[in-house]
């Protein structure tokens, strides 16, 4: 076919051609679509991952507009998510079209669990707490009005809550001194006894142990920077400089180290501890620039009654750190999944528990991404979509028994978690391998197939957790207070404030108005050189009806 197109030899009027040359002209010619079809099969190869590459990057994008601009609750996508599935399954309406292979199939969305409707609660006014001191006010009638009544009497009619601002004030210590004669070698001599001076946790200190609780809890539990308290102080009369308070601050949590390693021994001994960690930045660490992320670690656990925050500060995110944090500890460790707290486990025969917030989140963030914002039982519904449906199912089982007995926790687990998990298992299996990998989807689904045995493990007791979300509420505190003060500057100011936040989220945790806690221990502390003076200061023992006026 190719020769017939050559000049043949009957044609006079033109110069003629080997069978050679023609041969390699041809070969020539087939070299050179076979380059040029490598050619674009290279860039085809390019364009395909190009278009993959800003597929993810888009997904990233519209997933940042939604962190910025869309409401940070992570519930509220969750339940319309849900009630879309039930919608759809009650009314059989379909819940895909046009089904690609990012698209779920519709049978994942049948519905996992049902959930009782809620009753809605009455509106009007919630009362004020019965622990609050009250003063009465009686508006009485005039003489005039009461003329020839044959009795009078009150009623309370309403209740306004008030409050009465800080006051500045200076304590003046008036030693009382008793003078003796008493003879010395047959001379009458001078002898003056004094009265002994109540014991300050900072001695020689220009604050009292009300104003040092009062700059903890400030910064501690409120978020108030030390250069506002300053002029706040300076405000009422007051004036002292920010240098001042952190130096108290730092002292302070030196006398109060020993407790801290009392709550650590009692947190270990119980059968759950769960762990996090967040970026904190010290000006003035050793060997470190100033901008390098450093890290304040949070565990939370503790025998059942006696709960603990423990805060912990540590220039490094290494494995080392909870090795040193849970050394002597066996039991359950419920984490993230980062991949520091595996050497502890391995050591100290931990069994490591998952988190299924984490997992749940990165669905979230894939489901937030996704391009078409149609909403509506029409909506199609993608890969994100129906897993999240099915660990929504899971959420929707342990609101249903948190008031019940462990062992009843541990039946509904068995009998109704399992199932869906089983069903979860089936759908990451079959659909992992059908989503890209280096998408949001995909990285979920990764995140979950590694942390599935982990994830599990919450059904084989009633007292685990589904998640780990005690311990981000933790440290969301310290968060919180970062944003306001930004930084450390020295590592003892960092470890003095991880003590402090100890002690107040541990005081929370117990039910104990923290303000009122620091100045008990406070006023206590100097007196207590015993084990036994110093463990009756521990939340679940000190004297609680000194907290109720």
């Amino acid at each position: 076919m190719i020769l017939a197109d050559f000049p043949s030899e009957n044609q006079d009027d033109k110069p003629t051609s080997s069978l050679e040359e023609q041969v390699a002209l041809v070969l020539e010619q087939a070299l050179r679509i076979d380059e040029l079809t490598q050619l674009v099969d290279r860039k085809s190869d390019v364009i395909s991952a190009q278009k993959k590459r800003i597929h993810a990057l888009e997904e990233l994008l519209r997933l940042s507009k939604v962190k910025r601009f869309a409401p940070s609750s992570e519930q509220s996508q969750q339940a319309s998510l849900f009630d879309e599935a039930e919608i759809a399954a009650e009314f059989g309406l379909e819940t895909t079209t046009d089904v690609t292979e990012e698209e779920a199939p519709a049978e994942a969305l049948e519905p996992a669990v049902s959930e009782p409707p809620k009753t809605r609660q009455k509106p009007g006014r919630k009362p004020f707490s019965s622990t609050l001191p009250r003063e009465q006010i009686f508006i009485t009638l005039s003489d005039a009005e009461k003329a020839g009544a044959i009795d009078t009497f009150f009623t309370k009619v309403r209740e306004e809550l008030d409050i009465i601002p800080a006051q500045v004030r200076i304590l003046e210590y008036m030693q009382e001194k008793a003078v003796f004669m008493a003879p010395v070698q047959g001379e009458p001599q001078r002898r003056i006894t004094a009265a002994l001076m109540p014991k300050h946790p900072v001695p020689g200190a220009m604050g009292s142990i009300n104003l040092m609780c009062f700059v903890l809890i400030a910064k501690y539990c409120d978020g108030l920077p030390l250069y506002r308290q300053e002029s706040i102080l300076a405000r009422y009369g007051g004036e002292l400089s920010r240098a001042t308070l952190a130096n108290w601050i730092i002292a302070l949590a030196r006398q109060l180290q020993p407790l801290i390693h009392l709550l650590r021994e009692q947190q270990l001994a119980g059968p759950l501890i769960q762990a996090d960690e967040t970026r904190v930045q010290v000006l003035k660490e050793p060997g470190r620039p100033a901008t390098s992320d450093k890290y304040m670690w949070v565990t939370l656990g503790g025998p059942p009654g006696q709960p603990s925050v423990l805060f912990d500060y540590d220039p490094s995110r290494s494995q080392e750190v909870p090795l040193r944090l849970l050394e002597g500890f066996q039991g359950y460790l419920q984490t993230d999944g980062y991949a520091g707290y595996h050497a502890v486990c391995i050591a100290n025969n931990i069994t490591p528990l998952g988190c299924w917030d984490h997992a749940r989140r990165k669905f979230k963030d894939a489901q937030a991404a996704q391009p078409n914002a149609k909403k509506g039982p029409s909506r199609p519904q993608s890969k994100a979509d129906g897993m999240l449906h099915f660990i929504n199912g899971l959420y929707l089982i342990e609101r249903q028994i948190k008031d019940l007995s462990t062992e009843e926790k541990y039946q509904h687990r068995q009998e109704r978690s399992l199932p869906v998990l089983a069903k979860i298992k089936a759908y990451l299996d079959d659909n992992q391998p059908k989503v890209p990998k280096d998408s949001l989807t995909g990285k979920a689904m990764t995140y979950l197939s590694n942390q599935w045995e982990k994830l599990t493990v919450y059904c084989t007791h009633g007292d685990l957790n589904i998640s780990n979300i005690l311990a981000e509420n933790a440290i969301r505190p310290f968060v919180i207070g970062r944003k306001a003060w930004l930084f450390s500057d020295t590592p003892k100011g960092a470890q003095a404030s991880a003590i402090h936040y100890s002690l107040i989220e541990t005081a929370k945790a117990n039910g104990l108005e923290p303000y009122a806690y620091l100045n008990q221990v406070l006023h206590a502390l100097p007196y207590a050189d015993t084990v036994e003076k110093l463990e009756a200061l521990l939340p679940w023992n000190i004297n609680k009806s000194k907290f109720i006026e």
